[in-house]
């Protein structure tokens, strides 16, 4: 996705380029970022629901140390050779989540670095790189207005199809219906 940005923007730079070509390139780069943001959130999200797991396998492994000692304090050997099993399972667990979440998050400060600078890259390219200060800034403030609808406007499309797709399945089926009982009625 980012190799296509920066493509975009090197054509686009190039002043061989039509008015038309050079609209059409701003366009796919604003495309590209809206994607790239909603990445972002998805990368968030990823975290957050590790987090949460992490948080859980961790609660799970104190629970299975807390028995284990109250086992081994009453001499129940089968309970703490239990416990050891599923202490060694939950620890594993902790700490494949724990380098996990290391990951995510190195991710998304690395994206959220190639998101800045699209952003930087675009709102340049948007003021004609090297426009008059009121250009640039005028192109910077109608790409953040634009960025900053786009999710909205995108979240309501992905429902607006949901809806549709659900009304039509809806109406399959009535329809299948219907001729299931045209068919049994014989008309």
């Amino acid at each position: 996705m980012f190799e296509n940005f920066r493509q975009s923007l090197r054509d686009l730079m190039d002043r061989s380029t039509t008015p038309e070509a050079r609209r059409a390139g701003l366009a796919q780069m604003k495309q590209t970022l809206v994607q790239a943001r909603m990445g972002l959130e998805d990368l968030r999200g990823g975290i957050e629901q590790t987090r949460q797991r992490l948080a859980a396998e961790q609660r799970e492994l104190e629970t299975v140390r807390r028995r284990k000692g109250l086992a081994a304090g009453i001499n129940d050997v089968e309970t703490v050779q239990l416990a050891e099993k599923y202490e060694v399972l939950h620890a594993e667990r902790t700490d494949v989540l724990t380098r996990k979440l290391a990951v995510q998050e190195s991710e998304l400060g690395m994206v959220e670095r190639e998101v800045a600078e699209m952003t930087t890259a675009l709102k340049s390219a948007m003021s004609g790189a090297g426009g008059t200060p009121l250009q640039a800034e005028s192109a910077s403030a109608e790409l953040d207005a634009m960025l900053d609808n786009s999710g909205a406007d995108v979240a309501q499309e992905i429902d607006a199809l949901g809806r549709a797709g659900a009304r039509s399945a809806r109406e399959a089926e009535a329809e299948r219906l219907l001729a299931e009982l045209k068919r049994r009625m014989g008309k």
